[in-house]
């Protein structure tokens, strides 16, 4: 098979959907790699990395997209390149569709069989291409939540772990999966005050288990999330319904009766944001101010520590891409369930419950839409 990566061209997006190491592992099973001009270089891999290890080099992104039976990506594709996408051709990429309806309908207008990374499971029904960005964008929503409670920002003018003599600031994390726990841990080093909220009496064991006195953990009602952001001086939305939007679980009252200078970080802004008020930004321009109340809602986090965001992802996706490439997707899909739950779009048909179920659009069954 030939497989195309194209350079990333989101906002401040320097991630690659394939390291120089990962190509090496596609040539060795005796298949072609494009590569589009200065694709890995925001992450320090030239040209000639790739050259090194067999990969063909393309000088622009109509190239690659022209060239490869699949395209491996990092971010959903921006329009200009779902333009460039073709019947049959597999995306392989993270997607986030249920709160995007007019992608969704460009890429069922294209044919293309789109296989998104945030869907596929594995046997303890967790999400494992999804777990290494969840845990980069837990850790970094601690990091930008406390750099945004500096006044300079906008924020309250807050030490997120005070001083002695001067109280820490009070976290809020609302989900307690593995952003929201990656979240908890570098909030609690910090030594903030954190309370995870969660629906799951089981979840909030495991935590309580897992950071004993450290952690504060509530059961999620609406009651009990209006109490405790009204006191927060940084929110943290955690909250994955996977494949689906995010539930909306703090409403524009509950932001207005927020202290001024509070901080939010939305990290389900991809899934359409667990916020009424959130609303998505870029690494460019990512903050904004509702209520007094400064809201983080960058759409691409990992980017930002795109080294490490890179290497995290291709650990899990490369088993995956080998196996699609292997064995065509039809066949590489049919013997794999775990990767058929990523088939989100197959040939000008919507193959995922949620996002059909969102968007309003007709369903077909994936087992269906490959036969």
């Amino acid at each position: 098979m030939r497989v195309g990566i194209p350079k990333e061209i989101k906002t401040h997006e320097y991630r690659v959907g394939l390291v120089p190491g990962s190509v090496r592992e596609l040539v060795h099973h005796g298949h072609e790699v494009v590569v589009e001009t200065a694709a890995g270089g925001g992450i320090g891999f030239s040209d000639d990395d790739y050259r090194a290890v067999g990969a063909t080099i393309a000088g622009t992104a109509a190239e690659v997209f022209a060239a490869a039976d699949m395209i491996v990506k990092v971010k959903e594709p921006q329009p200009g390149e779902v333009a460039m996408l073709r019947d049959g051709q597999v995306l392989f990429t993270y997607l986030h569709l249920a709160a995007d309806k007019e992608l969704t309908q460009g890429l069922v207008q294209s044919g293309v069989v789109g296989i998104a990374y945030e869907t596929v499971t594995d046997h303890r029904g967790a999400l494992p291409l999804l777990a290494p960005m969840s845990e980069v964008a837990g850790r970094m929503s601690v990091q930008v939540g406390a750099h945004c409670l500096e006044k300079e920002q906008g924020g309250a003018g807050m030490l997120l772990g005070g001083v002695p003599g001067v109280p820490a600031a009070r976290v809020v994390i609302l989900g307690g999966g593995v952003s929201g726990t990656n979240a908890a841990r570098m909030a609690m080093g910090l030594e903030a005050s954190v309370v995870v909220i969660d629906r799951s009496i089981h979840r909030l064991y495991e935590l309580d288990l897992q950071f004993g006195a450290k952690l504060n953990t509530i059961f999620s009602t609406v009651d009990n999330i209006e109490k405790h952001v009204r006191e927060a001086d940084l929110v943290i939305g955690a909250v994955l319904v996977p494949g689906a939007a995010a539930p909306k679980l703090v409403t524009r009252k509950m932001v207005a009766g927020m202290k001024k200078g509070a901080v939010m970080v939305d990290i389900s802004i991809d899934q359409g944001g667990c916020f009424e008020t959130s609303r998505p930004t870029t690494h460019a321009d990512p903050t904004y101010v509702v209520d007094g109340v400064v809201h983080y809602c960058v759409t691409n986090m990992p980017g930002a520590v795109a080294r490490t965001s890179t290497f995290a992802l291709n650990n899990a996706t490369l088993p995956f891409v080998v196996a699609l490439a292997n064995k065509g997707y039809r066949q590489a899909l049919a013997d794999d369930k775990h990767l058929l739950a990523g088939l989100n779009i197959c040939s000008g048909r919507v193959t995922h419950p949620a996002v059909a179920r969102d968007l309003g659009l007709a369903f077909v069954p994936p087992d269906r839409a490959i036969a």
